[in-house]
């Protein structure tokens, strides 16, 4: 489509001026010192709908950080897309790991390196850009709704209240996202399947205050070690997890689409080298791409106590504090996977702690059917600007939210990522290469385009 192509060579100055605006804001969800830079990121983003062609667009409040809303309806009678983003980005701990400043947005070698640039300042700006593309060319066929949440980094524990509290505002046919990532870059995916997602903190209570190490070693019980020791529990030596129950709903995925899961192309020896290992693990009886798609997972994100500063100090702790995270697969319900959890983990403590167990938050897995129209259509349109057709994958991150639009607004989202696993979201030296940004804004306005005529046609 060269109208699409033209407005992208004219404006792709602007369009990057406008992206490292935003990534400017430091707008961390999990830090409360950040709580304005939500708001300035909503207000950013406000600004950003109406110059790219929304009816309106404005800023709501939440029990936490606000939303921005906008909209732009041509045609009641259309079909309408509801596009969801998060404006919240994660911590840049450790900083001594960037190679920039993680606020200040480079370009080097093709890439832009910033806090944000993939995920989700980056992937969310491509679809503001798409939406003015088809507005300024007069090619928008449908109506456009925008949600953009300050939440999603911390479960988004409040947008599924302020969902049901505007219910009729988001009305919508389908709902659009990009925060997930593609195979390769030459080969497109589109995200089929997210895992669900458990997440608890943990303290072990040992002695009422830190003991000296040599006077109470050995007769009083270290709380790291305790804590150690139960977390290892937690997964046998086949990788299976010993929370009992914990598998009792898991969907087992059939011998046909294990087959069809199979054929999406994987590196196994450049995955090892990508991130710096030499042997895999996990449950026996899985591929890699199994176990990072369709199983269950336990994993230890933090622990702490006791003394870490420089020099020695010979301290028994009174406390030890862990967060553990835990990917569930559809069917899993994460209350219930959280309350076996904090009950078995509870129990096997010994007398000489006390434990405490704090859900953190959680969410449900979420699958989208391959034969509706909208992913028909968002098939389409990647195949038009990749030159293949998508590979359905089943993603091994979470969206807790998606499951959430479902039961509460009753509509489906299509997931159509352009990150790459390269990108490093969550870690220093967080990237987006220039050529997924702008073949994103290239793809958008076709998914709009097949997906009016498909679902016209049904």
């Amino acid at each position: 489509m060269n109208y699409i192509h033209n407005y992208i060579e004219e404006n792709k100055g602007r369009f990057l001026e406008e992206l490292f605006g935003l990534i400017r804001i430091p707008s961390i969800s999990s830090l409360s010192g950040h709580k304005d830079d939500m708001y300035k990121a909503a207000e950013y983003w406000k600004e950003l709908l109406l110059g790219a062609g929304a009816d309106k667009a404005g800023i709501f409040e939440t029990d936490g950080n606000p939303v921005t809303y906008g909209e732009k309806i041509i045609d009641s009678s259309l079909p309408t897309v509801l596009v969801y983003a998060h404006m919240d980005v994660m911590p840049v701990d450790p900083i001594d790991k960037w190679e920039s400043s993680p606020f200040e947005p480079e370009i080097r070698d093709g890439k832009i390196w910033a806090r944000g640039a993939d995920d989700d300042k980056g992937q969310g700006m491509m679809h503001a850009k798409a939406f003015e593309l088809m507005v300024k060319t007069g090619t928008l066929p449908c109506n456009v709704k925008f949600m953009i949440e300050g939440e999603e980094e911390i479960g988004s524990p409040n947008l599924g209240k302020w969902c049901e509290e505007n219910k009729e505002m988001l009305r919508a046919d389908v709902i659009l996202v990009s925060d997930t990532s593609m195979i390769a870059p030459d080969i497109p995916s589109v995200t089929a399947g997210l895992r669900g997602l458990a997440f608890w903190q943990v303290e072990v209570t040992g002695p009422d205050k830190d003991l000296h190490s040599g006077l109470f070693g050995g007769a009083v019980a270290n709380p790291i070690n305790v804590l150690c020791k139960m977390v290892s529990q937690m997964v046998d030596g086949k990788g299976k997890i010993t929370i009992p129950g914990f598998y009792d709903d898991v969907m087992e995925v059939s011998a046909e689409e294990r087959e069809l899961l199979a054929k999406s192309p994987f590196d196994l020896e450049g995955f090892k080298k990508a991130i710096g290992v030499e042997e895999l693990a996990g449950e026996e009886g899985y591929s890699t791409t199994e176990r990072t798609g369709i199983r269950p997972t336990f994993d230890l994100c933090g622990i702490w106590g006791g003394y870490t500063g420089e020099g020695v100090k010979t301290v028994l702790p009174s406390k030890a504090f862990a967060k553990i995270s835990s990917r569930l697969v559809p069917n899993q319900d994460h209350k219930k996977i959280a309350r076996q959890f904090k009950e078995h983990f509870e129990a096997i403590a010994p007398a000489s702690v006390k434990v405490k167990v704090t859900s953190l938050h959680g969410g449900q897995g979420y699958v989208c059917p391959v034969d509706i129209p909208a992913y028909k259509a968002a098939e389409k349109a990647f195949l038009d600007v990749y030159g293949k057709p998508p590979v359905p994958v089943r993603s091994g991150g979470s969206i807790p939210i998606i499951s959430t639009f479902e039961e509460v607004l009753g509509v489906k989202s299509v997931l159509m990522g352009f990150g790459l696993e390269s990108d490093a979201i969550h870690s220093p030296n967080e990237n987006f290469p220039l050529e997924q940004f702008y073949n994103g804004i290239k793809t958008i306005p076709l998914f709009y385009k097949y997906f009016v005529e498909m679902a016209g046609s049904e």
